[in-house]
């Protein structure tokens, strides 16, 4: 009320067109405080800041979006509206919440990513408090190692300093230089500060393609037994996944203390995607560009991007090799 009472007072000023020099000096000075002391109010309204008005956790969106927009994907759906829920419901965490999501391309690891974000921030993936890593784009010569590890714990220390509630995301963790990402072990660990700065309420989410492949063999030997895919349980692949990580010397998980210290919260795996679910992420995106005015989804157009994608085994094709990931192209092609 306060910043709408101020806008219209100014309003009234400029509707009422009196020249600046009708004012004595006083009231001149009074003026020109008055406008400084605005343009303040309006750049603190206007820009994302780490507080409520920016930063509000919708746990019902976020259970919406894994529910409509996440296709196959059980296991993930639950383990991390569960993890994400509980972690910004608690007000005291013990330390900042650790995802390391594993699978496939296409199969929705940095989709999730992103529907996290648009549900903890306003501004989503473009919240200034949401930092993405690419180990191929950042962190590319093995031999600045040394200069890498350094700037990784500056910059994650100056950013959870600016805003305790910081999201960091890892992507292609599997092309990252062993021993690279330990350098941060001392911020995802139990401790209430470090130089006077607290991590705890702070995300950090991996994303990687190793593991893929134990996945990929247990969801086989569910189909080859005729089990139903929702069958596959956490127990079934948490242990597999995180020692075949831990054991990759290609992996940036080769080794690291992260895994031997447990503090990694939840790894979180992605099941290889079925011909089903190409058909849902193709209409899911017919019906996204509909919105911005293109044509309704089409089943039939849905059926032939489906059809013209290469799957696994040769012979009985169960699973996309590429999942989702090359819908949107193929979209362009039909459509």
């Amino acid at each position: 009320m306060k910043f709408v009472h101020v806008l219209w007072v100014l309003n009234a000023l400029l509707i009422a067109g009196t020249p600046v020099d009708a004012f004595d000096p006083i009231t001149t000075t009074v003026v020109v405080s008055f406008g400084a002391a605005l343009g303040r109010t309006i750049y603190n309204y206007l820009r994302e800041t780490c507080d409520s008005r920016w930063l509000t956790y919708n746990s019902t969106g976020l259970k919406m979006d894994l529910e409509n927009k996440l296709f196959g994907q059980h296991l993930a759906s639950r383990i991390i509206l569960k993890a994400v829920s509980g972690f910004m419901s608690n007000d005291n965490p013990k330390k900042p919440l650790v995802l390391s999501l594993h699978g496939w391309t296409g199969t929705g690891k940095n989709f999730v990513s992103q529907l996290i974000a648009e549900n903890v921030y306003k501004e989503g993936m473009h919240s200034k408090f949401v930092h993405v890593f690419t180990s191929t784009l950042h962190f590319p010569h093995p031999s600045l190692l040394s200069s890498y590890k350094s700037q990784l714990q500056q910059w994650i220390k100056g950013n959870v300093s600016n805003c305790e509630r910081s999201m960091f995301i890892f992507d292609e963790m599997d092309k990252m230089h062993p021993g690279l990402i330990d350098s941060i072990k001392p911020y995802l660990d139990y401790y209430e500060k470090l130089d006077g700065v607290s991590y705890r309420k702070s995300i950090f989410i991996f994303l990687s393609n190793a593991g893929g492949e134990s996945i990929v063999e247990t969801a086989l030997d569910f189909w080859r037994e005729g089990r139903a895919r929702e069958e596959i349980d956490l127990k079934d692949l948490e242990t597999s996944v995180s020692l075949s990580v831990f054991n990759n010397e290609k992996s940036g998980f080769f080794h690291t203390s992260l895994i031997d210290k447990n503090l990694v919260d939840f790894f979180v795996p992605f099941l290889p995607l079925e011909y089903s679910h190409v058909v849902q992420c193709a209409m899911a995106e017919m019906k996204a560009r509909a919105s911005e005015g293109e044509g309704p989804p089409d089943l039939d157009v849905a059926n032939q991007v489906a059809k013209d994608l290469i799957y696994f085994p040769k012979q009985e094709r169960v699973f996309s090799v590429k999942g989702c990931k090359t819908i949107e192209s193929k979209l362009d092609y039909y459509t």
